[in-house]
This record gives structure tokens, sequence and C-alpha cells, in this order.
């Protein structure tokens, strides 16, 4: 009889850890970039509405509408061109590499941050490190930018985000490389416009 109760007291526990098991590896099985989240469009209005007509933003004649494409990202030392799309949800970062809408256009004065998935147009980010060059060519010219530092961050570290006192561009991605499921940290590469 207690033998009983030890095998019945055995498959619950062996169920219970499966159950607890697979809730909590189901969200492992799907990768995020966990981009920045986007600002709501009210939000994307209201900014539009307080740029002003400085040397800033007059290298722009127009802001890219969410998801559409306006540029190009060249890295030299992997050979690589990647299309940038406006907008870092899923629909942009599955086309290529997503320009957050809350940061200025590359080329501006302050804070341009593209993000993009590790396993598909990331995948060789992590040999590019300081001293390498990152290339963005939009209408509004080419802009070449110098890595300065190469950050590793925890995923919810929202310093990659914030306003630079010079043109900068932020390269994010999720990071370990090789990691299965949600990646816990972020690899950031932080660079400065070169002057032509």
């Amino acid at each position: 009889m207690i033998q009983k109760g030890f095998k019945l007291i055995s498959i619950v526990l062996m169920l219970a850890g499966v159950y607890l098991l697979w809730i909590n590896a189901a969200p492992l099985l799907k990768d995020n970039a966990r981009a920045p989240k986007e600002p709501s469009a009210t939000a994307v209005a209201k900014m539009a509405e307080q740029e002003t007509e400085s040397d800033v933003s007059a290298i722009y004649s127009q802001r890219p509408k969410i998801g559409e494409e306006f540029g190009t990202l060249v890295i030299p030392k992997l050979s690589a061109e990647l299309p940038i799309f406006h907008g870092t949800d899923e629909d942009e970062l599955e086309k290529g590499v997503g320009h957050f809408a809350g940061s200025v256009l590359p080329g501006e004065k302050d804070n341009s941050v593209l993000s993009g998935h590790r396993d598909t147009v990331f995948r060789e980010l992590g040999k590019v490190g300081e001293g390498d060059l990152l290339v963005v060519n939009t209408s509004a010219g080419e802009f070449t930018y110098k890595v300065r530092k190469v950050r590793i961050v925890d995923a919810d570290d929202r310093t990659v985000i914030v306003p630079k006192p010079r043109a900068t561009l932020t390269v994010t991605t999720c990071y370990p490389f090789n990691f299965i499921g949600d990646a816990p940290q972020r690899y950031i590469l932080v660079a400065d416009l070169q002057k032509n």
C-alpha cells in the first residue's frame, strides 16, 4: 500500500515537472530581437511637430513612414549591404535592419538607432569592433561612422536609445549570437559620424 502511494506521488511530481518545464521553455523556442519599443502614432506625430527647421533636420526633405525602406547599411568588414526600414516591429525586422522611429535619422545630430536579428542580418556582427566603419546611404547622402565602443548590456537596458551630444549611430542585436531562444543580453556598437 505504501509502495503504491510512493508511485502515485512520483507520477504526480513527474507530471508537475514536465508541466513546469514546458511553460518555462516555450518562450525560449521563439527568438525575438526585442528592439526598442516603437512609440505610438500619436507620439511619432508629436515628435515630428516638435522638429525645427534647424540644420539638423534640414538634411531630409521628408521623414520615412513606418515600414518604408529608406536606406542601406554597408558594413565593409563583412562585405555586407543591408536594407534599412523605418520601424523596429517584427514586420520591419523580417525584411532587414530596423530604424528605431524614436531616434533621429542617420546623419542627423543625436543618436540614430538601428536594430536587427542576430540570426539573419546581423549573424556576423560580432566580428565588427572598435575602429571598424559603418556606412549608411540614404536620400540625404552617405554617412560614414567609425565604431568607438562595443558594449554588451542586459536585454532590458534602455541606455542604447538615450540622446547623444553628437551624431551617433547605435547598432544593436541580441547576444550571445549562438543562444537559443530569447537572448538575455544585447551586443551594441556605438559609432561616431566622421567628417567627409
